[in-house]
């Protein structure tokens, strides 16, 4: 029987009522001298405790997603998998608010066992009451490493400068996903491992808490991808994974697409996770690279190699080259007037879709 499962919830409050009953009935039955009537007693009422404490104990379990199984709880998992981190469900997952308008929560996600914070932005029109029973196109924002979700609000003015552009109609209305891109800052480049499925966080766990308390167009058309510095190389790399729920993505300043030997040390793992091998697949999405000149971490020859690598039915846009600029968010922003309009063009636009139930959005206070 699960140990996250509704049938050993209800077994529990079953066995605690099956408890109290049997005190009540059994309390002046219990034959025997005086001292082992008051032991049977006393074991009576550890018995209902210890079942009562049990069902808060589950209840807590199957709230905040503390162990996902009985190997867990016993620390018998061997981390063949992956390793468990603690932290809620996603359909448990509630969102603060910010005064910025900013939604920020933490949870565990369901495929990858990892868990970590997710920024939610929504735009003015997805509470404007003409708006209500539209669904809309999300852009998800992919950090640099070392960095955090915060980075893309502490460096790149967010929501204020997604919010201008979509105020001067060059970016249509879009829900702004920023999870943590390095769960436990455990660096993998995106990719999954034996050990850590970070792929797997953000192409399937993130957009599932997404789809379940968001108004979200959930067709990969309506699910674009941008990034920099390491979170460029993996909105190009997750785009090519999971075509079926990206189906654009920008990089900006991305690391190497042939990937990094320092965080990926096994050569066959950091092929199969490189860009470069990747278009050998021929995925069926959009891309868009941009880079400056003096960025000598991120050169033009990087995106060349990805220019020489995609075939059809992939497809490159040609690269924004900045003549100059270093690898900073100074080089970044610049680059977001152009970026973000791209990105939004190969977007969904909002609609309303009928026979998808509503979601509601979990914020506490």
């Amino acid at each position: 029987m699960s140990l996250t499962g509704s049938a050993f919830y209800y077994l529990m409050i079953a066995a605690t009522v099956l408890a109290v009953i049997a005190t009540l009935v059994l309390w002046s039955r219990i034959p025997g001298p005086g001292p082992l009537r008051w032991f049977s007693r006393v074991v009576l009422i550890a018995l209902c405790q210890v079942t009562a404490i049990a069902v808060v104990a589950v209840w807590i379990n199957n709230s905040y997603g503390l162990y996902s199984s009985w190997n867990d709880l016993l620390g018998e998992d061997n981390g063949s998998v992956t390793a468990a981190m603690p932290g809620p469900p996603a359909n448990r997952a509630v969102f603060t608010k910010a005064s910025d308008g900013l939604l920020d929560t933490y949870f565990r996600g369901k495929y990858s066992k990892l868990s970590g914070e997710v920024l939610v932005w929504t735009p003015p029109q997805y509470d404007e009451p003409q708006y209500k029973n539209y669904r809309f196109p999300v852009m998800m924002l992919l950090h640099g490493v070392p960095g955090s979700p915060s980075s893309w609000v502490e460096g790149g003015n967010l929501p204020n400068s997604i919010e201008q552009l979509m105020a001067a109609g060059s970016v249509k209305p879009a829900i702004v996903v920023i999870p943590v891109i390095d769960p436990g800052d455990v660096d993998t480049d995106c990719s999954d491992t034996p050990s850590r499925k970070n792929a797997t966080w953000l192409a399937r766990d993130v957009p599932e808490l997404i789809d379940n308390q968001f108004r979200t167009l959930t067709e990969a058309k309506a699910w674009g991808i941008i990034g920099f510095s390491t979170g460029g190389l993996c909105s190009v790399k997750l785009s090519m994974q999971y075509p079926n729920t990206f189906a654009s993505a920008v990089a900006m300043d991305p690391d190497p697409f042939a990937g990094d030997p320092t965080v990926l040390t096994d050569p066959e793992l950091r092929e199969v996770n490189s860009p470069l091998w990747l278009a050998k697949e021929k995925p069926p999405v959009s891309l868009f690279v941009a880079t400056s000149a003096q960025d000598r971490f991120s050169p033009v020859s990087n995106v060349t190699a990805l220019q020489h690598a995609v075939r059809y039915p992939t497809t490159m846009a040609p690269p924004l080259i900045l003549p100059d600029g270093g690898h900073n968010w100074g080089t970044w922003q610049r680059m977001f007037p152009t970026v973000f309009p791209w990105l939004s063009n190969h977007l969904d636009d909002a609609r309303v879709v009928t026979g998808k139930p509503k979601t509601t959005t979990k914020i506490g206070r």
